[in-house]
């Protein structure tokens, strides 16, 4: 596939976003107590009595979901009011609630929208049904595009961007290909522009299996997958973290791969794991770590002085399982060794699997821009990673992987 130019991606970036809003893209499980995430939207979108249409449309109770989301907003200062578009609302007629005149005004008349979780597809069949935008997703598109705030999370995350996954849970069947058009990925929303793809309960999930070839097949070259309860603040190019924890930027803009190779493969790859507090900025590429990270020593694997602080190097069996990646970047930033391997793969194949002896090994490993800074200050041993390099190798696991020896 022919991926664009840095320069030609910045100049495109620039006029894409020149007047474009705040999109808050959420990662899931966004939590009530997440104070440092509800006050952020409410602050984005003007401050106390800021009035936000918040849209329950993925929901699987909408009036529930809703309602909670309501009370959250204006717990933290908004006039949120629920919007009643959704396909799962009870004695209510979907269609003439979306093409609503009152209802739309009063949408394109706030200052910002909310999608909550949910299932993806409902909003995009709601609001984008094959294709055609509806004069609800018009005032959306308006109070965005007039400097309001879209905030949404999980599914209200996932539209972010113009193509979504649409459900697909199985990660390392993504690896292999074995994925459909309006099955398991689709059109999204478009929010945060066409140049960053973006995902949710990335790192819970360990969603970099299904992010990296997604993006070759849809031809992004930068990616953004946000951790649960927590948010990603993108306004412009400048991308800031904020809530629990933190989010993995994936950039192939220098990655490659071998066509001779029968299955997904990837070599030069970067990885940048941006904790709570640090801001990006997606034009020039500069990350600026969150304050109480600065007051710490940098980590530069290349520097004279360099002493790795974690003494063990090890082997990951899952590197697809809860938050492996980022704990692999942070082996691999304040460890001993070149580099950090581990296996995405299944030891016990699954019905319709077709290639069930089919594996994949992610090397992790150093390279010029590594740098990182560890800190304790909030309670967790919290790292930033920049620039951990990745390749993606296919193999083949045996099957079955083990036997048990035999008595003597």
């Amino acid at each position: 596939m022919r991926f664009l130019t840095r320069l030609a991606l910045l100049a495109l970036w620039c006029s894409a976003t020149a007047h474009a809003g705040t999109a808050i893209v959420i990662g899931g499980a966004l939590k009530n107590d997440n104070d440092a995430v509800w006050q952020r939207i409410v602050d984005e979108a003007g401050g106390a009595g800021a009035r936000i249409a918040v849209f329950a449309t993925a929901a699987a109770n909408p009036e529930r979901s809703a309602g909670l989301i309501v009370a959250a907003l204006n717990r933290h200062g908004a006039s949120a009011e629920a919007i009643p578009v959704a396909p799962r609302l009870k004695d209510v007629d979907l269609q003439a609630s979306l093409n609503d005149p009152a209802l739309i005004d009063k949408v394109a008349a706030s200052k910002a929208v909310f999608f909550s979780g949910g299932a993806q597809e409902y909003i995009v069949d709601t609001l984008l049904p094959g294709g055609q935008v509806t004069p609800m997703l018009k005032a959306i598109r308006a109070v965005f595009d007039g400097g309001g705030v879209v905030a949404g999370t999980s599914a209200g995350a996932a539209i972010m961007s113009r193509m979504m996954f649409r459900d697909a849970q199985d990660n390392l069947q993504i690896l292999k290909g074995q994925w459909r058009e309006g099955r398991e990925y689709d059109r999204g929303l478009g929010f945060v522009g066409p140049y960053l793809f973006v995902d949710q309960h990335f790192l819970k999930r360990g969603r970099i299996g299904r992010m990296l070839p997604a993006m070759r097949a849809f031809g992004y070259t930068l990616g953004l997958g946000v951790e649960e309860n927590t948010a990603a603040v993108i306004k412009g190019s400048e991308v800031e973290i904020v809530g629990a924890r933190g989010a993995l930027l994936v950039d192939l803009s220098q990655a490659g791969s071998d066509a001779r190779l029968p299955a997904f493969n990837l070599r030069g790859a970067l990885l940048s794991y941006l904790d709570r507090g640090d801001r990006h900025d997606l034009k020039t590429g500069v990350t600026t770590p969150a304050a109480h990270k600065l007051r710490e020593p940098r980590i530069d694997p290349a520097a004279s002085d360099y002493k790795p602080y974690l003494q063990t190097d090890p082997y990951f069996l899952d590197i697809l399982a809860d938050n492996a990646i980022v704990t692999a970047m942070a082996q691999l930033l304040d460890g001993p060794a070149p580099d950090v391997r581990g296996l995405a793969f299944r030891a016990k194949p699954r019905p319709g699997d077709l290639q069930p002896d089919l594996g994949f090994e992610f090397r992790l490993y150093k390279g010029p821009g590594l740098v990182g800074w560890f800190s304790g200050a909030l309670g967790g041993e919290d790292y930033t990673v920049l620039k951990a390099r990745l390749d993606v190798i296919p193999v083949r696991v045996a099957q079955p992987l083990f036997t048990p020896l035999a008595a003597h």
